[in-house]
């Protein structure tokens, strides 16, 4: 299955939000919520691979090869995860988050992952 222009849109827009949420979690120090020994300095050697894996991700994806649906799902799981996670932290009490942007960040990765695996789901059916 090919996937169709709006569908890469979609993914682009929702790859992007979550590596703007990254960014987010420097300011936060997000190393802290999960009690990382290592700091900050983990927490960037932890980053490198999860956005090496979006950005190859995104080229998969917009050259539309055989892997580009895998690739096009993970995406939207990874802001599932996303979201869940900082829901936990949420439901806990933290305050880290609380933002506007910020929370308009999670909302929106939540949005678009829900509607990316929506409409690939409408576009197979086709």
């Amino acid at each position: 299955m090919l996937l169709t222009p709006r569908l890469q849109i979609l993914f682009l827009i929702n790859a992007t939000v979550l590596i703007t949420h990254q960014i987010d979690a420097a300011y936060w120090h997000e190393w802290e919520l999960f009690d990382l020994p290592g700091g900050n300095q983990l927490n960037l050697l932890l980053n490198l691979p999860i956005i090496a894996l979006v950005l190859y991700a995104q080229g998969r994806v917009a050259t539309n090869t055989k892997a580009a649906v895998f690739y096009y799902k993970l995406v939207a799981f990874l802001g599932f995860l996303t979201v869940a996670i900082h829901g936990a932290f949420f439901i806990a009490g933290n305050e880290a988050f609380m933002q506007p942007m910020s929370i308009a960040l999670l909302i929106a990765t939540s949005l678009f992952s829900f509607v990316q695996l929506l409409l690939l789901r409408i576009v197979a059916r086709s």
